[in-house]
């Protein structure tokens, strides 16, 4: 399926790059994945965080972050309608 990403609320958004500081004051549960790997702060770093993986990640790593991003920002894990069909269409991989 492909995810919608525009489809946030306003709660969910923050503009804005993360200081070390901020990175650093972090928890785990912050972060898709150990290591400090792929921070999960706001819907932004998310939506980042599945470019990234798709980009550079393993199979497993997509899985693992797709799964973290979902439960942490449930509105981008809702499928959307293509303009065209009217169907939705799936992430790669998927």
């Amino acid at each position: 399926m492909n995810y919608d990403l525009r489809n946030t609320t306003s709660q969910e958004e923050t503009v804005g790059k993360l200081t070390t500081k901020e990175r650093e004051d972090l928890s785990p549960k912050d972060f898709a994945l150990p290591g400090g790997r792929y921070p999960l702060p706001d819907i932004n770093h998310a939506k980042n965080a599945l470019a990234r993986v798709s980009q550079f990640g393993s199979d497993e790593e997509k899985a693992k972050v797709r799964q973290k991003v979902k439960q942490k920002f449930p509105s981008i894990g809702k499928p959307m309608k293509t303009a065209k069909s009217g169907t939705t269409k799936s992430l790669p991989g998927k």
